[in-house]
C-alpha cells in the first residue's frame, strides 16, 4: 500500500513528508524532486512569499546511493522565512505581546480561520491558518515528484495546463493535445493557447489593480496509463472517486470534472459515449473520442486520463472583506496575510502531484512488487495479457 503524510506549518522551521510503499530499486535523486518544487513556485500573479523561498528537498531516509531501499522515504523542505518567525512560531513557551505573537483574531472569509478556531476552541486563528495554508502543498509536490519518477519507469506521464482564469478561458469543447500541453511548460501561466494566456494575464492585472484575487481552472492529463487500474467493485475503489478526493483535498479546489464532466448532463448518450474500435496491427482497443476522460466504471480504459479542476479565488484579499473579531465580537475588516493574486499555475503542479500519487497507488495495487524488478515483471506480463486478449 502506498501512503503519505505531511507535517509542518507555513512559517515553521520546515515542511516534512513521509512516503511509504515505494518499491526498492527505483533510481531517485534530490534533483528530481527539486525540479518539481521549482515549478510550483512559478507563475504570473504570485506574491512575496515566492521571492523569499527557494525550495530544496533534503532526503532524510529511504534512499541509498541514488536508489530507493523499499523503506519509508522521509523528506524535509526548509522554510527560509522561518528566520523572521522564530518568536511567533516558537516551539517552547515564551512571553510575547500580541504583536510579537502575530495573533490573528479577525478571520478571513473563505479561509479556515473561523471554522478552525471554533473547532479547536482557539482565540488565535494562527493556530489554524499555519497548517491550513497552501504552503503545505510543497510537501505534496515532493511526494508527487517521487511518484512521477516511479510512473515514468513504466511509460506513464502526467502534465497540466491552465484552461481558465476569471473571464478568460479556452473555448468550450476545445481539448489541447498532449504535445500542445507539454509545449506550454515555462510560459507565464502554463496555458497552451498564447492568445488566451495573454487575456488571463490581463485578468490578473485587473485583479491586482483592484486589490482583489481571481479564480480559474486547470486540467491534469495522464497518458500511458494501461487499461484496468482501479475497480468497479466498491465505491472507495473507483478510480474517478479517488482522484476526485485527492484533487478536492488541495487548498482552494472546489470542483473537478472527469473528461467532459458536467457537459455530459446536457448531451444525448449518442453524443457523449466514446465508441469502441480495434486496431489489429497494435492489437488494442481504442476510442476516437475521449469524453469519458479515460475512466469508465471506475476503471481506466487505456485512453488519456483528463481531469478539469476548478480553483476558487484566493481568500486573503489586500482589499479586506467584512469580518468579526474572535475575542471582542466587534465588526472589523478581516486580517490581511501575505498572498497571491492568482496561484493557478502552481495549483496545476500540485494537481499533477496528487494525480501522480493516486496513479502510482493504483498501479502498485494492480501489479504489486517489493522491488522495481518484480513490479516491472508483473507489469510486462499484464501488457502481454492485454495483447493476447
Amino acid at each position: 500500500m502506498l501512503r503519505f503524510l505531511t507535517a509542518g506549518e507555513s512559517h515553521g522551521p520546515a515542511l516534512v513528508a513521509i512516503l511509504d510503499g515505494v518499491p526498492a530499486g527505483l533510481p531517485l535523486l534530490a534533483a528530481h524532486i527539486d525540479t518539481e518544487l521549482k515549478r510550483r513556485q512559478q507563475g504570473y500573479g504570485r506574491g512575496g512569499r515566492m521571492k523569499i523561498e527557494q525550495d530544496r528537498v533534503e532526503i532524510l531516509s529511504g534512499v541509498r546511493h541514488g536508489r530507493t531501499l523499499g523503506s519509508p522515504i522521509a523528506m524535509r523542505i526548509a522554510n527560509r522565512d522561518w528566520a523572521n518567525w522564530q518568536k511567533a512560531m516558537a516551539i517552547e513557551p515564551i512571553d510575547l505581546d500580541d504583536a510579537e505573537r502575530k495573533r490573528v483574531t479577525r478571520p478571513r472569509p473563505g479561509h479556515a480561520d473561523l471554522a478552525g478556531a471554533l473547532k479547536l476552541d482557539a482565540d488565535d486563528a494562527r493556530d489554524v491558518l499555519e497548517r491550513a495554508s497552501a504552503r503545505e502543498t510543497t510537501a505534496r509536490v515532493a511526494v508527487g515528484a517521487v511518484c512521477r519518477t516511479f510512473l515514468s519507469a513504466f511509460g506513464v506521464e502526467v502534465a497540466s495546463h491552465t484552461v481558465a482564469l476569471g473571464s478568460a478561458a479556452l473555448p468550450p469543447g476545445r481539448e489541447m493535445t498532449w504535445e500542445e500541453i507539454v509545449a506550454a511548460e515555462g510560459s507565464a501561466l502554463r496555458c497552451a493557447d498564447r492568445d488566451v494566456e495573454q487575456k488571463m494575464i490581463e485578468e490578473i492585472d485587473r485583479a491586482m489593480s483592484s486589490r482583489d484575487s481571481v479564480g480559474g481552472a486547470f486540467q491534469v492529463v495522464a497518458r500511458g496509463v494501461p487499461a484496468g487500474l482501479g475497480s468497479h467493485r466498491h465505491w472507495d475503489l473507483r478510480l474517478n472517486a479517488r482522484l476526485a478526493a485527492a484533487l478536492c483535498s488541495i487548498q482552494s479546489i472546489k470542483a473537478i470534472a472527469v473528461g467532459d464532466g458536467v457537459e455530459a448532463a446536457s448531451r444525448m448518450g449518442s453524443e457523449f459515449h466514446d465508441e469502441i474500435h480495434y486496431d489489429k496491427k497494435t492489437r488494442r482497443f481504442y476510442r476516437r473520442t475521449n469524453h469519458a476522460g479515460g475512466i469508465e466504471g471506475g476503471i481506466t480504459n487505456g485512453e488519456e486520463i483528463r481531469l478539469r479542476v476548478y480553483v476558487k479565488p484566493l481568500s486573503t484579499l489586500p482589499k479586506a472583506l467584512h469580518s468579526v473579531d474572535l475575542k471582542s465580537k466587534q465588526e472589523f475588516q478581516a486580517q490581511v496575510e501575505r498572498t497571491d493574486v492568482s496561484a493557478i499555475a502552481a495549483a496545476g503542479v500540485v494537481g499533477e502531484a496528487m494525480v501522480a500519487f493516486v496513479m502510482a497507488e493504483s498501479f502498485l495495487e494492480k501489479f504489486g512488487g517489493d522491488s522495481m524488478k518484480e513490479t516491472t515483471r508483473n507489469h510486462r506480463g499484464y501488457l502481454q495479457q492485454l495483447q493476447d486478449y
